[in-house]
């Protein structure tokens, strides 16, 4: 068994951490200032991880190899699965014609940008990531506003900014279930806590989001909209979370700010005029369709909701689990032992695959797809192959990206250079409870996920924050809460909203520039709360 050290470099913490940050600093690099395309990063950043892994931290070749393959497998399935599915779903509608009608029928509501910005990439997009998660309210969000007649850029760009406020209740609550195992701290309080951080930052995201489509005069003409969307959802958000858990938060304040728009719509609309640089006005057609034509529109998207949320009934969910394939990862599975301060006690590192091929997200979204195909859209067999096809060759690179983003991750994991740049976050001291945040927000740049986020660096703030003397639940919400702000600069998510949006491989450079600002000052935000609640108001935190 191959033991990991953290302090490869002389034992030097900040020696080792500079080493194991270089495929963080290759990533940055060639995607930030060379402006490669994401799928050359990626497998630049799995060289240089891999360097990293043999030249400093002496991993044996064998586990090497082995833990990429293992980081891969879970990119492509059940990630790139997801994706897949989410995008097939999307063509269905746009190749028999029904997405016109769904454009209309947004277009009834309002022709405004902002608000369908806020319709589809906020409100839609939360219920979508609660139900889901996985990338799938990116793929499904972008792909609808670019059909919409958003530029592509601009399209994937609100949609990784919305994709924020729900990450970490997304997937029917699989971040903080997650959480609680790794910690053992109890689950409600965990959610609690997620809930009092990321509330504040949910109320201003709406109004974030226009601000950054159009400036103050874009906000103050839709300052009624975002104030009623952005409390409807932090107010469901806040109260779900404290009173009733993490599975439906997502969903029902993703329900209430839907709800909250409609209404408000039926009764007021923005009297400015709204446009951006290189944005059309929205067209909606001159025929106005009827309901039933609406309704058989948004069948797929109807049908989507319906398996999701069959799919994540506790019950049904144990039927579909029992067809799950899962396996011991080949030399990899306990064979890499993790040591204190990392874990409280010696363990090996377990390496299980799982392969849920039914009971996924993503083969409810292809069921979702078939069956609209067939039944809703009559769509025959040898079109929907030929839909099939198509996908398949539109997202071979962002699947590639995807693989080789998650098998740098696993090598992080596995070789031990995420637990030495985790340990200079602990590091800080009394700082901590502010770099806490910064920890979770890493942890989803690299991984891609806050749920590998909560898995990799859970137990480490618990650690940290009884050696602190901190609260150790406002500190393992924090690193869930401030995930959520790396989930738009991850190399995974990148790819998706290009892919989506049928964006060229050169435009993910300037996509990742353009959401990596927002990052950086959302995640400060969330560390500021962080801060405020662990000093300020100690009484307020759960």
């Amino acid at each position: 068994m191959w033991q990991q050290n953290y302090t490869p470099i002389h034992g030097s913490l900040p020696l080792s951490s500079l080493l194991a940050a270089l495929p963080i600093l290759v990533l940055l690099y060639l995607l930030g200032a060379r402006r490669e395309a994401a799928w050359i990063t990626a497998l630049a950043g799995l060289a240089a991880t891999t360097l990293v892994a043999v030249a400093v931290y002496r991993m044996p070749v064998v586990t090497l190899a082995s833990a990429i393959g293992y980081g891969a497998a879970f990119g492509l399935f059940p990630i790139g699965w997801v994706v897949f599915t989410a995008i097939l779903l999307f063509r269905i509608t746009v190749e028999s014609g029904q997405f016109e009608i769904i454009k209309e029928s947004i277009g009834r509501l309002s022709e405004d940008r902002r608000l369908q910005a806020l319709l589809i990439a906020f409100a839609f997009g939360a219920f979508v990531e609660g139900a889901t998660g996985f990338g799938t309210p990116i793929a499904v969000a972008a792909a609808m506003l670019a059909g919409l007649g958003f530029p592509p850029f601009y399209a994937a760009g609100l949609c990784l900014l919305a994709n924020t406020a729900p990450v970490a209740f997304g997937a029917i609550g699989t971040p903080l279930l997650t959480l609680a195992a790794i910690t053992g701290l109890p689950l409600n309080r965990l959610s609690a806590g997620v809930g009092r951080i990321c509330a504040p930052a949910s109320l201003i995201l709406p109004a974030y989001i226009v601000f950054v489509m159009g400036g103050w005069k874009a906000l103050r003409g839709a300052f009624l909209a975002v104030l009623v969307c952005g409390a409807a959802f932090a107010g469901t958000q806040l109260a779900v979370s404290n009173l009733i858990g993490p599975q439906i938060t997502d969903i029902l304040s993703s329900l209430a700010a839907l709800g909250a728009l409609v209404l408000l719509l039926s009764v007021w609309k923005p009297k400015d005029g709204f446009m951006v640089e290189g944005m059309h006005a929205a067209h909606v057609p001159a025929r106005r369709y009827s309901n039933a034509e609406v309704l058989r529109a948004w069948g797929p998207y109807i049908l989507l909701v319906l398996f999701v949320l069959v799919w994540g009934v506790e019950v049904f969910k144990t039927a579909l689990d029992r067809t799950n394939l899962a396996f011991n990862w080949p030399a990899l599975h306990n064979l890499v032992l993790r040591t204190p301060p990392v874990v409280a006690a010696a363990a090996p590192y377990a390496a299980r695959y799982q392969f849920n091929w039914l009971s996924t997200p993503g083969t409810a979204c292809l069921l979702a797809a078939l069956l609209s195909a067939l039944l809703v859209l009559k769509i025959s067999l040898r079109r929907f192959a030929r839909i099939f096809w198509a996908t398949t060759k539109q997202l071979f690179l962002a699947e590639l990206t995807i693989a080789a983003v998650l098998a740098i991750a696993f090598l992080m994991n596995y070789c031990g250079a995420t637990a030495t740049l985790g340990l200079a976050f602990a590091a800080t001291g009394r700082f901590f409870p502010f770099f806490s945040a910064l920890l979770g927000w890493l942890g989803v740049f690299l991984t891609g996920s806050d749920t590998s986020a909560n898995a990799l660096f859970g137990n480490l703030q618990v650690i940290t924050a009884n050696r602190l003397g901190l609260n150790p639940v406002l500190m393992a919400s924090a690193n869930s809460a401030g995930g959520v702000m790396g989930k738009m600069i991850s190399l995974q998510s990148i790819a998706v909203g290009a892919a989506a949006t049928g964006m060229r491989p050169s435009e993910e450079a300037k996509l990742f520039r353009f959401v990596l600002r927002h990052s950086i000052t959302l995640a400060l935000l969330i560390a500021l709360i962080t801060l405020f609640y662990a000093y300020v108001a100690p009484n307020w935190a759960p």
